[in-house]
C-alpha cells in the first residue's frame, strides 16, 4: 500500500509541476500577446494556443488536488454516520469515481490515438492537436491512480470498521 502511495504522490507531483509549468506559460503568452495587441500585431491563433495550455494546467492537476483533498467535498450527512456506513459509503465513491477517470483516461488515449492517425489539425494554426489530448488523458490518468489509492485506502477502512462492529467473542472457558 505505501509503494502504491509513494507512486502516486510521485506521479502527480511530477504532473503537478508540468501543470505549473503550462499556467506560466499562458500567463507570459497572454501577457505577450496582450502587448503584441496593443502594438497591433496580435498573435495568430492565441485562443487556440491559450485553449491547449488552460487544458494542460487543469487537467494535469487534477491527481494532486486529490493527493492533497484539494476539492470541495460536502460532509454534512455523512458526519452523522456511523463509522462502517461511512466507510462503505466512500469504498462505493472512490470505486466509481476510478472507474470513471479510468475510462476518461483510456477513452481519451484512444481518441488523441484517432486524430494522430487521421493527421487531425486545429483550426486557425493548422498544428497537430494529437499530443495535447494525450497531455489531458496523462491527467486523468494520474487522477485514476490517486483514486485507485483513495479506493485501497477505503477498503482498509471499511475493514478497520467491521472488526470495530464486531461483538466480542465469548470465551468458552467461562460459563
Amino acid at each position: 500500500m505505501r509503494l502504491l502511495e509513494k507512486l502516486s504522490e510521485s506521479v502527480n507531483g511530477a504532473l503537478a509541476w508540468a501543470a505549473g509549468l503550462a499556467l506560466i506559460a499562458m500567463m507570459l503568452f497572454t501577457v505577450g500577446d496582450m502587448a503584441l495587441r496593443a502594438l497591433g500585431r496580435p498573435v495568430a491563433g492565441s485562443y487556440e494556443i491559450i485553449g491547449w495550455l488552460s487544458a494542460a494546467a487543469m487537467a494535469l492537476a487534477l491527481g494532486y488536488t486529490q493527493v492533497h483533498r484539494g476539492h470541495v467535498a460536502i460532509d454534512l450527512l455523512t458526519t452523522r454516520l456511523k463509522d462502517r456506513t461511512r466507510a462503505a459509503i466512500e469504498l462505493v465513491t472512490s470505486l466509481l469515481a476510478l472507474l470513471l477517470f479510468a475510462a476518461v483516461a483510456w477513452q481519451l488515449a484512444r481518441y488523441g490515438r484517432v486524430l494522430q492517425e487521421t493527421g487531425s489539425l486545429s483550426e486557425t494554426l493548422k498544428a497537430i492537436v494529437y499530443p495535447w489530448v494525450y497531455v489531458v488523458a496523462a491527467g486523468a490518468a494520474g487522477l485514476a491512480l490517486a483514486l485507485l489509492v483513495e479506493f485501497v485506502k477505503s477498503v482498509a477502512r471499511l475493514r478497520s470498521a467491521a472488526r470495530q462492529g464486531r461483538p466480542a467473542v465469548p470465551d468458552s472457558t467461562q460459563r
